[in-house]
């Protein structure tokens, strides 16, 4: 099992924002791409936050991510625009596009930005957690590079193609963020990592028996659809969507480059402050909340939790006593 260590916040964005500059970033664009990763790892979600970094690096240093690019504007229709990410970096041209779809739904109530040719947003929920610290709901989706079978399929035809939805609640955000896949890579490579076998069966091995080995998966790439069929459906229109909205490349034209870039992406914003209904919404959500709160749990001292409701406490124990990081990644990323 890997050995685990606890890096400070302000460290680890220390040693990101170096990387970054030494890879070529100039220190505005360093200082807000190190935010998001130590951000993300903060959250507890480091597969997309400090055990991401090193692929981020080598994609930059690869040519991959252009360290200078700046997204551009392409066409407009109403509420509606399309983006050329330009090959910039991924979570850059998310939070930008995020920025703009929240201004479109300032004036108009709605706005939807489409990115074409941008590179791997990281963790799709930091732009959710954004919007709705703006008060408005967020919806956001990306393809991805072919990672999982359609169903009834041996070789992978789609992508996991990570979905979120975000909608402010006070002070507060409920923020669901996931993958087509009951896991994703990153989760998988975690466990892998760590010899632990997955909660659920996640995927099959490459023999065709569905399996809780998360090794025995990544090797074979048959990882599992949420909900079977209906997710691989659903990935299915995203992709679809993804790809007629920005006029960018779908999962299998992805898939034929060398790597994983050159994504289409959505973003959505809705202004719950236009609608007539505002004065109710905290109550109405409260209710909600409250009606979930009172589930009986199937195990004894179970704690039924709405999407993003442990994000604080992680984040509080990640500020006092470090975020947990392998040895081996904070080694590779030292080493960068």
């Amino acid at each position: 099992m890997t050995e685990s260590i606890s890096i400070k916040a302000d460290e680890m964005k220390s040693v990101f924002f170096r990387i970054l500059v030494n890879t070529g970033y100039a220190d505005s664009k360093a200082a807000r791409i190190a935010d998001i990763f130590t951000v993300n790892s903060l959250e507890g979600i480091y597969t997309h936050g400090v055990n991401r970094f090193p692929r981020f690096i080598r994609n930059t240093r690869d040519g991959f991510i252009d360290a200078h690019a700046e997204p551009s504007l392409v066409h407009v229709s109403g509420s509606l625009e399309q983006w050329n990410g330009n090959l910039g970096p991924g979570p850059l041209n998310a939070l930008a596009a995020t920025n703009r779809a929240l201004e479109i739904a300032g004036t108009h109530g709605m706005g939807l930005v489409a990115m074409a040719n941008t590179n791997h947003w990281m963790r799709g929920g930091y732009y959710g957690w954004h919007a709705a610290g703006k008060g408005m709901v967020f919806i956001g989706w990306t393809n991805t590079i072919a990672n999982m079978p359609a169903w009834g399929a041996k070789d992978p035809r789609l992508g996991n193609n990570p979905f979120v939805i975000a909608v402010p609640w006070g002070s507060d955000a409920i923020v669901l963020d996931f993958a087509m896949s009951l896991y994703s890579y990153g989760k998988m490579e975690s466990y892998a990592n760590e010899g632990r076998k997955l909660p659920y069966p996640g995927g099959f091995d490459s023999g065709g028996r569905l399996t809780d080995d998360p090794a025995g998966i990544l090797e074979s790439w048959r990882t599992l659809p949420i909900g079977y069929w209906k997710g691989a459906s659903l990935s299915l229109l995203l992709d679809i969507l993804a790809a007629i909205l920005s006029g960018g490349f779908s999962v299998n034209k992805i898939t034929e480059k060398k790597t994983e870039y050159a994504l289409s992406q959505v973003f959505i914003a809705i202004d719950v402050s236009k609608l007539h209904n505002l004065p109710t919404l905290r109550d109405t959500v409260q209710d909600i909340i409250d009606d979930l709160h009172g589930s009986a749990p199937a195990e004894p001292g179970t704690v039924i939790r709405y999407p993003g409701e442990n994000v604080h406490r992680i984040k509080e124990d990640s500020l006092k006593n470090g975020i947990p990081v392998a040895r081996n990644i904070w080694e590779e990323i030292l080493s960068l």
